[in-house]
């Protein structure tokens, strides 16, 4: 469109009883119309229609196809061990999301911290929630605990990753959103206020997710104690500039007392229990105690309602909204700063999509160039160390086939020597039995001729007698 035209939005609502909402507060024939900058003009009319269209109708459109793809919500909870995270699940859904089938994080501690991930697909009323619950068996439970918020990180950068290539692919139809939109985080009621590991986990953490404190077993401290407590929290939270999740402003006063209650009540103190137990006639979630039932959902007793209410029924929307608008806008900022928005100049480069230079000094195109050489120079590095391995492998794997046909030549000319050694044994010996059999044979004859002389002598001597 060129400079210069105007253009004209009219506006027309219609006079029906059926769609009040959208004439509240309209008088017929109000029109509005919006201010003209300097190079046109944008007139907005409202006018009143003769009859129902039926665009009113639109929010229940919304409606049908978001209850028909049904919603994802990701919670991740951190805590030491033994704080009651697990219970504390399953008490918010009313359902057993871990069992003794599957244990919670308390139970399957790890000696290193993991982050584990159990999906459960929830449905009331015609409505299905995805619930996926990220915990971190094994945080804050070793001796040293330097570094145990990095695979939490980690984990968290890679799901922006996993949606960040999902939307940069070519087929965006299926783009599951398994990031983490709130980090319920446990603080163990000890009544000093928080730890260093608590100060330097949120620190590290409330620029990529929203972070809820929540004081643990909250039963197990006075109405006195917990409430200086919290004030001590919230004290060191300021301190420390650690940015938890900020409610959202709203004209409305009712949901404005409702923000108000729940901030005068941060971090918010929490108690759990799988048991129901029957008191006064009704049945509640509670814990049994020998000077009464601390109760779940009773507001004198804990702040589990505030909690349920805020994180479920008023907030999830919201915690979802600043996940996608705030943190993972942060996150996909830094991987695509090369190409940014710049509308200053109102003359030559208004309204353009610029590539700037990098830091460095180099166009984004450069940049990928220098980044493709130093990746194509990378993977040569690899094929030749590659090739070198392989061709030492190679070296050695011949080696030891030689070192095996010198051993097998050795034993063979062993054992040609050790033959043609027993072969001339056998040689002499065969001589020197031919040799005696010889001997044995000459005497034998020597003896006949012998035995023949004496016979011939004989005969004579009886012949002599005779005559």
């Amino acid at each position: 469109m060129p400079l210069g035209t105007t253009t004209t939005t009219t506006t027309i609502t219609t006079s029906q009883s059926c769609v009040p909402s959208l004439r509240e507060g309209m008088s017929s024939g109000e029109a509005l119309v919006s201010e003209a900058d300097g190079n046109g003009g944008i007139m907005a009319q409202q006018k009143n229609l003769e009859g129902y269209v039926g665009f009113a109708n639109l929010p229940n459109q919304v409606y049908r196809k978001s209850v028909k793809r049904g919603f994802e919500f990701t919670l991740m909870v951190v805590g030491e061990s033994g704080l009651g995270k697990s219970t504390l699940i399953n008490s918010l859904f009313l359902t057993d999301l871990y069992s003794p089938e599957y244990p919670g994080p308390s139970h399957r501690i790890k000696k290193t911290v993991q982050v584990e991930q159990s999906k459960v697909l929830i449905k009331e009323g015609g409505v299905q929630l995805l619930l996926t619950i990220v915990d971190t068996p094994g945080f804050g439970d070793a001796v040293d605990n330097s570094n145990c918020w990095q695979p939490v990180i980690d984990h968290i950068d890679s799901k922006f990753e996993d949606y960040l290539n999902a939307e940069s692919r070519v087929n965006r139809r299926q783009m599951p959103d398994s990031r983490v939109h709130c980090c319920l985080y446990f603080i163990a009621p000890s009544g000093h206020g928080l730890k260093p590991l608590d100060i330097e986990f949120m620190k590290r953490l409330h620029e990529k997710v929203n972070i809820i404190p929540l004081i643990a077993k909250a039963d197990t401290m006075t109405p006195e104690e917990c409430q200086q407590f919290k004030k001590q929290i919230m004290k060191e939270i300021q301190e420390h500039k650690i940015k938890i999740y900020e409610f959202p402003e709203t004209d409305d006063e009712e949901e404005m007392k409702l923000v108000r209650k729940i901030k005068d009540r941060l971090p918010l103190a929490v108690v759990g229990s799988n048991t129901i137990i029957e008191v006064n006639g009704k049945r509640v979630r509670g814990r049994q105690y020998p000077w009464g039932v601390a109760e779940v959902e009773n507001g004198e007793h804990c702040d589990f309602t505030i909690l349920r209410n805020m994180l479920i029924r008023t907030h999830m929307q919201d915690l979802k909204d600043v996940t996608n608008n705030v943190h993972y806008e942060n996150y996909r900022s830094r991987k695509l700063a090369a190409v940014t928005y710049n509308g200053v100049d109102n003359h030559k480069n208004k309204g353009q999509l610029t590539k700037p230079d990098t830091a460095d000094g180099m166009s984004p195109l450069a940049q990928m160039e220098e980044e493709r050489r130093d990746h194509v120079a990378k993977m040569k590095k690899m094929e030749q160390e590659m090739e070198q391995v392989f061709e030492m492998k190679v070296k050695e794997k011949l080696q030891k086939l030689r070192d095996s046909e010198a051993e097998l030549q050795r034993r063979h000319e062993q054992m040609k020597k050790n033959l043609e050694a027993q072969h001339k044994e056998l040689e002499d010996k065969r001589r020197q039995h031919e040799d005696e059999k010889s001997s044995w044979e000459a005497q034998q004859r020597i003896l006949e001729q012998q035995k023949l002389d004496v016979s011939r002598t004989l005969e004579k001597n009886k012949k002599k007698k005779i005559f």
